[in-house]
């Protein structure tokens, strides 16, 4: 797609972008001229999607981690000056119904989901104060506000991030700094590994008759980080093809 946003000047922080929306997302804001820093747990395939850019920086990171969260945010501002952007993307399943799931199953989840956007958040709020400017985008779900059969952890997290958005929107609105969310429907790993014939169904509900591409979320992510969208704050922007209406 055209890239019509500028962010020349700007630091962006994306977790979870090895892979599928999260990569979409980053590539999206380099193509617009930001500083962005890649986060993943998964340092091989981190190192294979982003081999190395001037404008890139690389961090192998748990954001279940708070003390590891928290230092790669001092080397980010230590790298590029500043932090303006932060995108809470990182995710993980641990799918089964809710009476053969174990604590491990369930803590994993929301330490990911739920803890790594709390510990992102905290440490990139005094940044972002400090500069009287900030973007929070977190990337929350449908299953967050409607429920999943065999995701009782993963929905209980993103349903907790819808909450813990607009808490945070509230307590920071008078910094210059706006919290938001996206609930996207794209055809990430964690869609696609469902298996063709659920993969269809699954598509058969979406009114417009598909998936989107992981990249396509981008560009929503991109107007909510915008200079336009500083009037916005505690959304949840469904980027869905339809699903909630």
């Amino acid at each position: 797609m055209p890239i019509t946003f500028d962010f020349a000047g700007r630091t962006v922080l994306v977790t979870g972008a090895a892979q599928g929306i999260g990569e979409g997302i980053a590539r999206l804001f380099l193509a617009s001229g930001a500083k962005v820093a890649v986060l993943d747990r998964d340092a091989d395939r981190l190192a294979a999607t982003w081999p190395g850019h001037e404008s890139v920086h690389a961090f192998a990171v748990d954001v279940s981690d708070s003390a590891a969260v928290a230092h790669a945010v001092d080397d980010v501002v230590a790298w590029a000056g500043s932090l303006d952007v932060v995108v809470n993307n990182a995710g993980i399943t641990r799918d089964t119904v809710v009476w053969k799931m174990t604590d491990e199953q369930w803590r994993e989840v929301l330490d990911v989901h739920l803890g790594g956007t709390f510990a992102m958040t905290r440490a990139a709020i005094p940044h972002m104060r400090s500069a009287g400017w900030g973007r929070i985008i977190n990337v929350t779900s449908y299953t967050g506000m409607h429920g999943n059969i065999g995701q009782a952890n993963y929905a209980a997290a993103k349903g907790g991030l819808i909450a813990f958005t607009k808490t945070v929107a509230k307590e920071t609105a008078g910094f210059g700094i706006t919290v938001n969310a996206i609930s996207p429907n794209a055809a990430t790993a964690m869609v696609t590994a469902v298996g063709p014939e659920l993969l269809a169904a699954m598509t058969a509900t979406v009114p417009m008759r598909r998936f989107a591409e992981p990249a396509e979320m981008a560009a929503a992510v991109a107007f909510l980080a915008s200079e336009e969208a500083g009037y916005i704050t505690g959304v949840v922007l469904p980027v869905d093809g339809g699903i909630s209406m």
